[in-house]
């Protein structure tokens, strides 16, 4: 499936210079088939194959979660365990009343999703969670709220209106010292998604979301990760603990004088590490390293993928990072908390395996990049592999 080019339909720079953090921006029609991404089949086929528990599955209705024994029945095994069985009947009975489903992270369990995702991370350089959203009715099935991280969504079926009311607290997190103000009466704007619109909305803007329209809606809604400063001091504080001031005891019990000049020497260093140019570029270097957002196993190459040109791998995360060793002589990639130090002929692989961070490319392909043999290929990309940063895939879907 080729890529969906999300940063494109958004603005590309023009998006994260002017848009992002900052305005909603709707799309009309970004997408001409967005059932590529999901479907109503792949939904019943989700809920139906999967065992998936409350909150992961749930109905909403009204900013309230339903009970699970108003859809579901449970079962016993033979084990003596107990699952829900989804009652389709009841489903969608509940779903007639107004309630709203919802599966959250179904880029675990759906491929295509998955790949969208990956692609957004890719560009924004931070994690991203899809989840889905049903509705059949024009009952709110969250009523009017506001998110604490920043969404890209993306209508699949039907048509779906949502009432913007802005902010009334800048940049407000999950952990906060208060809460926002409640919003206006009458909304800023109003959006009614259709079948291949993208909406992006900033965290902390108040909104809410009805199928309204007189027919259903099915959407997804990529959820970004913050990265604030509260989260940069945090990492600062521990990347600081190699300075003696760090780990000294507070002088408690000392004088006002000495406790001074402890704040002092602390402060001093503090400042230094908030004067270097590169300390946000230091800190998202660290989080796209220590990535582990989509790990997978492959099965059934337990110590190390063949010298086969067909066997097909991709990276599992979309944020590997590639450098020039300290010595110039080689190269250093970082991915899933890992790193690796490598010749400088590894380059060309590295970067090919970078490019198709989405989809899987060819032992064969890795080897031509590089102008090196299959046996060579193999061997660095299973030592990737017992990294956790390669999967194997049998083949490209």
């Amino acid at each position: 499936m080729s890529p969906l080019n999300l940063a494109a339909h958004l603005g590309q720079d023009e998006f994260l210079a002017q848009v992002f953090h900052r305005h909603h921006r709707h799309v009309p029609a970004a997408l001409s088939d967005p059932s590529q991404l999901i479907c109503w089949d792949d939904v019943n086929t989700i809920l139906a194959t999967h065992r998936l528990e409350p909150p992961r599955f749930r109905l909403s209705a009204d900013g309230e979660m339903l009970p699970a024994h108003r859809y579901t029945a449970p079962v016993t095994t033979r084990r003596h365990t107990v699952w829900q069985r989804l009652h389709p009947a009841e489903l969608h009975a509940r779903l007639a009343e107004g309630a709203s489903l919802v599966i959250d992270a179904v880029d675990e369990l759906h491929p295509p999703v998955g790949r969208a995702a990956m692609e957004l991370e890719r560009w924004l350089r931070t994690g991203v969670q899809a989840n889905l959203y049903a509705s059949w009715t024009a009952r709110e099935g969250f009523g009017v709220h506001w998110d604490d991280h920043d969404v890209v969504v993306i209508q699949i079926d039907g048509a779906k209106r949502w009432k913007l009311y802005g902010p009334t607290r800048t940049a407000p997190m999950y952990k906060d010292t208060d809460e926002p103000q409640p919003p206006p009466e009458e909304p800023v704007a109003e959006v009614v998604l259709r079948p291949g619109d993208v909406l992006y909305l900033p965290r902390g803007w108040w909104h809410s979301v009805a199928a309204s329209e007189g027919e259903h809606s099915l959407h997804l809604t990529f959820g970004i990760q913050t990265a604030t400063g509260a989260q940069l001091l945090s990492w600062l504080a521990d990347d600081l603990r190699r300075h003696d001031v760090l780990r000294e005891d507070l002088p408690v019990h000392a004088p006002a004088a000495q406790q001074a000049a402890y704040l002092d020497r602390l402060r001093k260093e503090v400042t230094a590490a908030l004067e270097d140019p590169d300390l946000i570029g230091r800190y998202t270097a660290m989080r796209d390293g220590i990535d582990l957002t989509r790990l997978r196993p492959s099965l059934p190459h337990l110590t190390g993928v063949p010298a086969d040109p067909a066997v097909r791998v991709r990276l599992t995360t979309a944020r590997a990072r590639l450098e020039s060793a300290a010595d110039g002589a080689g190269v250093v990639f970082r991915a899933c908390d890992n790193e690796w130090e490598m010749a400088a002929e590894a380059r060309p692989l590295l970067q090919c395996l970078m490019s198709a961070a989405r989809s899987a490319v060819s032992l064969g392909e890795l080897a031509a990049a590089a102008h090196i043999s299959v046996a060579d290929a193999a061997a660095v990309v299973s030592e990737l592999m017992d990294g956790q940063a390669i999967t194997v895939e049998g083949s490209e879907r």
